[in-house]
């Protein structure tokens, strides 16, 4: 097992050599521009890191990690139209350098593209990812379709939202371990149990996501801090706070979350302050302990080396330790 940078590396290096000229040029230069934009590129390195955990090699792994990669930023050009979004990784979205119809079409042929990276492995191999990405690829739209009623609903719960960012971030994460445990040939057992250790590690990650949108550093969080309040949007810490506040806080709270002023600079810092007085914020930050935490318990099972238990730790503390 190397170290995350190595496999960063590895894997870009191989997104360089599949970003080659195709016609209609039209179609493809929309894929290898969202490609190209950077990002973490934390899914495809699970992948390669996994592979490598189960005894094979990461480059054996490389087609999956890479249908990861182009599924994911499938989801993202037809997310980035649902919301009408300027920018994606500050550059222009797809349909705004493009237009809507190229967001779309390019979109599809990059959920097609996806699939058919598993061609490069045996038949076994490709019908245990395949039966995976598309179990995935579904519960992945059911969360965005969650996401998307709960802008309109008044009711959501903390258990539904919970759901949703199960199905629209973490079962990726889980998924794109399994599929380097599954490349690998591993046990049954251990494929399922590297899954339940990504899903929990990508709840937590996106429950951190929340948190630093409200309370991360606007120097290296990259995006503007308070953006899930300008928007509304019904995280964790909004729901907590609810439960916790009182009739009239709640109400202004509630009311806060109806207006979408011009400069949303003292709403945003209304709403952090109620987040904080009434004990969200350390909630949250509890409930990213405690999901990382069941993370961590999963790996006492798994049959891997300590060496490697300790460095999927490792890992799992650089992502909820992160500021970005």
């Amino acid at each position: 097992m190397q170290n995350i940078q190595y496999y960063h590396d590895a894997f870009v290096k191989h997104l360089e050599t599949y970003i080659t000229p195709k016609e209609p040029c039209s179609l493809y230069e929309p894929i290898h521009y969202i490609l190209q934009l950077g990002g973490k590129r934390l899914r495809p390195i699970l992948t390669l890191m996994t592979s490598e955990i189960f005894g094979s090699s990461y480059q054996k792994a490389l087609s999956a990690a890479l249908s990861v990669e182009v599924f994911h930023n499938f989801s993202l050009v037809h997310d980035d139209i649902m919301d009408d979004a300027p920018l994606r990784r500050g550059k222009e979205t797809v349909h705004e350098k493009w237009d809507i119809n190229t967001g779309i079409l390019s979109g599809d042929a990059m959920l097609i593209m996806a699939y058919q990276l598993f061609e490069n492995y045996e038949p076994h191999v490709f019908q245990g990812l395949a039966k995976l990405f598309s179990k995935t690829a579904l519960e992945v739209c059911e969360g965005q379709q969650y996401d998307v009623d709960f802008e309109t609903r008044d009711d959501v719960t903390v258990p539904e939202y919970l759901k949703m960012i199960e199905y629209k971030t973490a079962v990726l994460v889980g998924a794109s371990m399994k599929m380097g445990a599954i490349v690998a040939e591993a046990s049954e057992a251990c494929q399922n149990g590297i899954y339940a250790f990504g899903k929990n590690l990508g709840i937590a990650f996106q429950l951190q996501d929340d948190y630093l949108d409200a309370f991360g550093d606007p120097e290296t969080f990259g995006k503007q801090i308070g953006g899930d309040i300008i928007e509304n949007k019904k995280t964790y810490l909004y729901l907590k706070a609810l439960e916790y506040l009182n009739d009239n806080d709640r109400k202004q709270l509630e009311h806060l979350y109806s207006i979408s002023p011009t400069d949303p600079t003292d709403k945003i810092e209304t709403v952090k302050q109620y987040f904080i007085s009434s004990g969200s914020a350390e909630a949250t930050k509890t409930k990213i302990q405690d999901y990382t935490q069941m993370a961590y318990e999963v790996l006492d099972d798994l049959k891997i080396s300590d060496a490697h238990k300790v460095g999927l730790k490792a890992f799992g503390d650089m992502l909820m330790n992160r500021d970005v």
